[in-house]
């Protein structure tokens, strides 16, 4: 289970999209998954690379990435355009 972790991370970026989708109204799952993804990736790279709190050998980043996930979710539905 070497690999645990990045899964783990990764379902739950999809979880958090799943519920920002819920609650703002069904407007699809794609936009709000791509937006938690890069979320992921930024939260990830701001405790491993940035900052240093955590390796990839650790458990500690993975807190950093849904973080990241849900401000990005957050910005995404307060600066989104609604038609």
């Amino acid at each position: 289970m070497q690999y645990l972790d990045i899964v783990a991370a990764a379902a739950g970026g999809l979880l958090l999209a799943w519920i920002a989708d819920l609650l703002t109204g069904r407007r699809g799952l794609g936009g709000t998954a791509l937006v938690s993804g890069i979320g992921l990736l930024c939260g990830w790279f701001l405790a491993v690379r940035v900052f240093a709190v955590s390796t990839m050998d650790s458990w500690v980043w993975i807190p950093w990435s849904l973080i990241g996930s849900v401000i990005c979710l957050v910005a995404f539905f307060l600066f989104r355009s609604k038609r």
